[in-house]
């Protein structure tokens, strides 16, 4: 009986290490994510001097559940919600770093003094990741089905880009 018991014990204990490990391993996979997020935009703000966004749990659960609406076809549609939304796509692995670049290169297309995009060009994801009232972010990342690629989604809280007003 008392081997039963260890044995018992001993699986059990086997057991909660593998679940402490597992939710560390998650955790670590989380927080992994968030700062390849958090880095390349933090670093764009502090480039035009604006305060480094904080990672938000709200919006990343907004952006998973869209991300996971959008997963059959990985269509760039926004959607339309309350919060500010940068999304980008590749047929290849995307991180969330390289999505955030692709986005913070469209400041070659930015003047500031006339508050404008060069002709042709856009330039709203780049002022959205430096938009100076937004304070929160939250992304997430997904594979598309039929490997049709990845498709990443930002959200900002509150929101930019209204018209007729700078970002910084």
């Amino acid at each position: 009986m008392i081997r039963s018991i260890s044995w018992n014990f001993s699986f059990s204990l086997t057991i909660l290490i593998s679940v402490v490990s597992l939710s560390k391993f998650q955790s670590s996979c989380a927080q992994n994510f968030s700062q390849d997020c958090l880095t390349p935009h933090n670093t764009a703000r502090a480039e035009v001097r604006v305060p480094p966004l904080t990672w938000s749990t709200t919006l990343e659960n907004y952006a998973r559940d869209y991300a996971n609406k959008r997963i059959g076809d990985c269509s760039l549609v926004h959607s339309n919600g309350r919060y500010g939304e940068n999304l980008a796509w590749s047929s290849g692995d995307l991180s969330c770093s390289a999505a955030v670049r692709l986005w913070v290169a469209e400041k070659a297309y930015y003047n500031y003094n006339s508050n404008s995009c060069a002709a042709g060009r856009v330039c709203g994801h780049y002022t959205q990741v430096v938009w100076r009232n937004t304070v929160n972010v939250g992304c997430a990342r997904v594979r598309c089905n039929n490997n049709k690629g990845t498709f990443v989604i930002c959200s900002y809280s509150p929101p930019g880009n209204y018209v007729g007003q700078r970002p910084y």
